[in-house]
């Protein structure tokens, strides 16, 4: 964004890495957001980087350049930055230069694979936001031999919760000691989605790892390791986004 660039407000404020854009929007409409020192609570406001824009009375400003990485997480950990339980989470072994990076979606605590972290918020917001449907890829160890009336179900869509239905494209890659070893595409966000999908068809999951996200990969990657991506890799994400983005808008 440049200094004559309008983009609304609550792009502004997530853009910054430090609020998504829902936490955006919920301190907009409770006042907390002031416009060169005056409450703004329409959310249709236009603000560039000439104007001052403060939350909670202090000044917030976008980052010039931002940081991403892809990191392999490993089983143990949850993906937050604090708990209320008092559970390992990935910053426990993140390094610090990389502690003030948020991560893009979430994996569960038994889940390994993939995480793409970063201090972008506008992109976080693109990678996770239910109308792009950004695709997860996934191999997925299953008790038992699935059938694949099942896969057709879980493509049809399963209700995981009252309300809720879930959708998982799945193929059988190899069958290993009677247990079945899927590749799974997501492009929802539900919490426990693959697990849930896989006891709903009675047969649970024994393993979860995530092995891309849009078209970032663990390639290069040892469990509990991170790497920068690199310009080249940046610019394809976005544009990867970017036309997937458009698709979804037709």
């Amino acid at each position: 964004m440049n200094g004559n660039e309008k983009v609304r407000l609550n792009k502004f404020i997530a853009s910054t890495g430090l609020y998504s854009r829902r936490k955006a929007d919920e301190l907009i409409e409770a006042g907390k957001v002031k416009v060169n020192g005056e409450i703004v609570r329409d959310f249709s406001t236009t603000v560039n980087r000439k104007d001052k824009i403060t939350v909670n009375d202090k000044p917030i400003e976008v980052n010039k350049e931002f940081t991403y990485i892809k990191y392999y997480k490993p089983a143990g950990y949850i993906t937050t930055k604090s708990d209320e339980k008092n559970r390992k989470t990935i910053y426990d072994i993140l390094p610090p230069e990389v502690q003030h990076l948020k991560p893009v979606g979430r994996l569960d605590k038994d889940s390994t694979g993939l995480l793409i972290l970063t201090d972008d918020g506008d992109l976080i917001n693109k990678m996770t936001h239910p109308s792009i449907k950004i695709p997860k890829v996934y191999r997925v160890c299953v008790e038992g031999l699935i059938e694949q009336n099942d896969l057709i179900r879980w493509a049809k869509g399963l209700e995981i919760q009252k309300g809720k239905i879930a959708y998982a494209e799945a193929s059988v890659e190899d069958i290993e000691d009677g247990n079945t070893v899927l590749t799974v595409v997501l492009r929802q966000g539900m919490n426990r989605q693959i697990r849930k999908m896989a006891e709903a068809v009675k047969h649970p999951v024994i393993s979860l790892k995530r092995t891309h996200h849009g078209c970032v990969d663990l390639l290069g990657l040892k469990k509990g390791a991170f790497k920068y991506l690199k310009p080249t890799q940046i610019k394809e994400l976005k544009n990867y986004i970017a036309k997937i983005e458009k698709e979804y808008k037709k």
